[in-house]
């Protein structure tokens, strides 16, 4: 089973999400950076849905950053899903390699085709 990680502090978005992909993937989450990046050396999901703010020392950019900067890790593809939707924020996820954006409240149903199209 191929595994899609989800990174959300809200509670809501990360069931919406996981209820929306449990058919085709084994979905695990997290509630913060530091446990993302655990996840993400257990587990080398073939995709990460990742909220930009988040509590804690380490917030989703630069969960972003360290996903995108290590060898092993750096073909994941990463899609943004966050609250932030200005122009200058999307340049900023897409400069620092996040291969989507979906600005709250997103449509579950594009999230998915995006997933299917790229989690090998």
């Amino acid at each position: 089973m191929r595994y899609i990680l989800v990174v959300d502090d809200n509670s809501d978005i990360r069931r919406l999400l996981s209820m929306t992909l449990v058919n085709q993937y084994e979905v695990i989450e997290a509630d913060n950076g530091t446990g993302a990046l655990h996840a993400i050396r257990k587990f080398h999901p073939a995709a990460v849905l990742l909220d930009v703010m988040m509590p804690g020392e380490i917030d989703g950019l630069q969960v972003l950053d360290a996903i995108k900067s290590d060898p092993k890790t750096s073909d994941i593809p990463v899609a943004m899903v966050t609250a932030r939707g200005q122009q200058a924020d999307r340049e900023d996820a897409t400069r620092r390699g996040a291969d989507a954006y979906f600005i709250k409240p997103f449509s579950p149903q594009h999230v998915i085709s995006w997933i299917l199209e790229r989690a090998h």
